[in-house]
C-alpha cells in the first residue's frame, strides 16, 4: 500500500508532465496508425463512457454525502460556489466563445466543458493549499447533484439551427457518468465503512487516487489518439483554446478571490471552493461530447485539461500571498469593529 501511495503521490506531483507524455503518446500513435483510428471510431463512445465511469467512481467513494445537512449551519461558501459555477461561468464562457470561437462545433464543445463543473482534482488542490477540505467536499457534492439538471438546460438554451442539442443523449450520458458512479460510490463507501471503518477507507485512498489517475490518462490518450489528424490540421485552434482558457481562469480566479474576501469568507473556505468553481470536469465533458455530438465537439474537452492544470497550479503557487490577502481583510474588519465600539 505504501508503494501505491508513493506512485499516486508522484503522479500528482508531476501530473503536468505525465499528462503531456500521455497526450504525446496518444497523438503519435494516432498519426502512426490512422487505419486503426478509423476502425475504432464507432466504439469510442462506449469506450470513453466506461473509463470516465471508472475515473469518477473512485472519487465518489471519498464523497461523504452524509455531511450535506451541515450546509444549513454555514451555507455561504457552498452558495457562492453555485453562483460561480452556474451563473457567472456561463456568462463569461459565452462571451469568450462569442468573441474568439467562430466554429459552431468548437464553440459548443467549449461551452460544454464550461458547463460541467468540479474538476476531479479540486479537493486535492484544496488540501495542498491548506484550505477546508470539508467545505470542498460538501460543495463538490452539491455542485455534482445539479449537473444533471442545469447543464442540459443551459445547452438547450444555446441551441441553434447549426448545432442541434440532443437533450435525451445528454441526459443519458450524464446519468451514466455522473449519477450512476455517484450512487454506486456512495454504496461502496457505506459498505467499506461498515466492514472496516473509516480507517479502512483511509487505507485504500491511494488505490482510489491511482485508479482515477489511470482512467484519466487513458481518456486523455484516447482522445489524442482518435483526434490526431484533426489536431494536426487545427494546431492554430490549440493556441486559441490555450489563450481562452488562460483568460477565463484569470478573470474567474481574480473575481472569486475578490468576492470571497468581500463576502467575509475565511482563507480556508475560499480555498475550499475556488478550485471547484474554476476547474472543469473535462472527463465527463469528453464522454458527453463523444456520445451525443460531432467528434469536433470533444476537442476542447480533450485539450483544456492541460491548460487548466498549468494555470491552476500557478494559482496554488500564490498561496502565501492569497492567505495574507484574506488575513489582512479580517484584521481590518476587527479594527473597524473596535473603533466603532470605542466611538
Amino acid at each position: 500500500m505504501q508503494r501505491i501511495r508513493k506512485i499516486a503521490g508522484n503522479i500528482k506531483k508531476y501530473l503536468l508532465f505525465y499528462s503531456l507524455g500521455v497526450m504525446t503518446f496518444g497523438w503519435v500513435l494516432g498519426l502512426t496508425f490512422p487505419g486503426t483510428v478509423r476502425a475504432a471510431q464507432p466504439h469510442m463512445g462506449l469506450f470513453m463512457t466506461i473509463f470516465v465511469f471508472f475515473m469518477i467512481y473512485p472519487m465518489m467513494i471519498n464523497l461523504d454525502l452524509g455531511e450535506l445537512p451541515r450546509i444549513v449551519k454555514d451555507p455561504k461558501p457552498v452558495l457562492l460556489s453555485l453562483v460561480y459555477n452556474y451563473l457567472v461561468t456561463p456568462v463569461v464562457a459565452f462571451l469568450l466563445a462569442f468573441l474568439f470561437l467562430h466554429d459552431p462545433m468548437i464553440s459548443l464543445g467549449f461551452m460544454l466543458v464550461m458547463l460541467i463543473p468540479v474538476a476531479s482534482s479540486s479537493v486535492g488542490y484544496t488540501g495542498i493549499t491548506g484550505g477546508s477540505v470539508e467545505t470542498a467536499t460538501i460543495a463538490q457534492a452539491v455542485n455534482f447533484l445539479l449537473i444533471p439538471v442545469l447543464s442540459p438546460l443551459y445547452l438547450t438554451f444555446l441551441n441553434s439551427k447549426s448545432v442541434p442539442i440532443p437533450r435525451g443523449s445528454i441526459l443519458k450520458s450524464i446519468l451514466l457518468v455522473v449519477v450512476l458512479p455517484m450512487i454506486l460510490g456512495y454504496i461502496t463507501r457505506v459498505l467499506i465503512i461498515k466492514v472496516g471503518g473509516k480507517k479502512r477507507l483511509s487505507e485504500i485512498a491511494p488505490i482510489l487516487a491511482l485508479s482515477t489517475f489511470i482512467a484519466m490518462f487513458v481518456i486523455i490518450g484516447s482522445i489524442f489518439f482518435a483526434k490526431a489528424e484533426i489536431l494536426i490540421s487545427k494546431w492554430e485552434l490549440l493556441l486559441v483554446l490555450a489563450g481562452i482558457t488562460l483568460l477565463y481562469l484569470v478573470v474567474m480566479l481574480a473575481l472569486i478571490t475578490f468576492i470571497d474576501k468581500k463576502a467575509g469568507l475565511s482563507y480556508k473556505d475560499h480555498m475550499g471552493i475556488v478550485f471547484l468553481s474554476t476547474g472543469k470536469n473535462n472527463g465527463t465533458a469528453v464522454a458527453i461530447a463523444t456520445m451525443a455530438f460531432n467528434p469536433l465537439v470533444a476537442i476542447p474537452a480533450a485539450v483544456l485539461p492541460l491548460f487548466q492544470i498549468i494555470f491552476l497550479v500557478g494559482y496554488i503557487h500564490l498561496e502565501k500571498k492569497i492567505k495574507g490577502y484574506f488575513q489582512n481583510s479580517k484584521e481590518k474588519l476587527s479594527e473597524q469593529i473596535q473603533r466603532s465600539t470605542e466611538d
